[in-house]
């Protein structure tokens, strides 16, 4: 038993050391061309550009800069941008959670959507329905949130590290080294939960409970298993295998885009779910209510599509 345990220590701290390497690697030069940014004042530009846009999400302009971040280089490079802006930012737990459920729908669109291009469906059309999903669920769910004056308290970070906002980089590259620290305490906390699922056969359930939801909301029931897949493990995962189930079986245009919009929009649901509960998001906003929006406006555009010619975006 006690050989067990430490060969499976031994093999976490592995893991652990592995992957964040490669997102410190991501991280750390946005984190710093983030910082430069701010010093030239190139920070306020973009938000101001990008300001009246998430205002319309109840954000500020900054959150802009973040999301922007998020969309070209994945979760951990918008983590690293909201690191070093977010002592500068006073926020509500209901605008971190909102702007969190953005990130979580639309982010990587230039690897992400190059896989689903692969798979069959069209990199821009799939890259503008996550975005305009995204942000459309950015706006419904904070106009709901205002509404009904839903977690308005002030966030408090304590994973963030204090120092970000003082002056000088001796400051900054202490707190980016304390902050970093978090992240890889976090990480490792996430793996340990996705071994703990797999385990205990959890994962396995909750893909049963939904694949028969993704068969009734309009998609190709022998697309279903593996499209449920991704939801859970991520689109690299999923995608790759909607590409193997094409080389095996006959899919219509229609159905290999229905899938590959769900699995746009949806996917990574326990890891990338479980990242932005670590650092202080609200379940209801980032799971529960984006399963649902997203679910209801797959179901729609599977109507929509039926109506239509037997053909798809391609």
């Amino acid at each position: 038993m006690g050989r067990s345990w430490g060969r499976y220590l031994s093999g976490l701290a592995r893991r652990s050391l592995t992957t964040f390497s490669v997102l410190v690697r991501i991280m750390l030069p946005v984190m710093i061309l983030v910082r430069i940014g701010e010093e030239f004042g190139l920070s306020q530009m973009l938000g101001g550009w990008l300001g009246p846009l998430m205002g319309l999400a109840g954000l500020p302009a900054e959150a802009g800069l973040i999301w922007a971040v998020c969309l070209l280089t994945g979760l951990y490079g918008g983590v690293g941008a909201y690191l070093t802006l977010l002592p500068d930012l006073e926020l509500t737990v209901a605008q971190h959670s909102v702007l969190c459920a953005m990130m979580l729908t639309a982010h990587a669109i230039p690897v992400e959507q190059a896989i689903v291009r692969k798979a069959g469906a069209s990199f821009l059309l799939t890259s503008m329905l996550r975005i305009g999903v995204a942000f459309a669920y950015g706006v419904a769910a904070a106009r709901l949130l205002a509404v009904t004056e839903s977690l308005s308290a002030p966030l408090q970070p304590v994973w963030l590290a204090a120092g970000f906002a003082e002056p000088g980089w001796a400051a900054w590259a202490v707190a980016t080294a304390k902050s970093l620290v978090s992240i890889f305490a976090i990480l490792t906390l996430l793996l340990v939960l996705l071994d703990f699922l797999n385990m205990t056969g959890l994962t396995q359930r909750i893909t049963g409970l939904l694949e028969p939801v993704l068969r009734a909301i309009g998609l190709e029931p022998r697309l279903a298993p593996v499209t449920t897949v991704g939801l859970l493990m991520g689109l690299a995962y999923g995608g790759a295998l909607i590409i193997q189930a094409m080389k095996q079986q006959t899919f219509g245009p229609r159905a290999r885009f229905m899938a590959l919009a769900c699995l746009s929009l949806l996917h990574g649901l326990i890891e990338d779910t479980a990242l932005m509960l670590a650092i202080g998001a609200d379940i209801r906003v980032i799971l529960f209510g984006r399963l649902a929006f997203t679910l209801v406006f797959i179901a729609a555009l599977a109507r929509m599509l039926k109506r239509g010619p037997e053909v798809a975006p391609q």
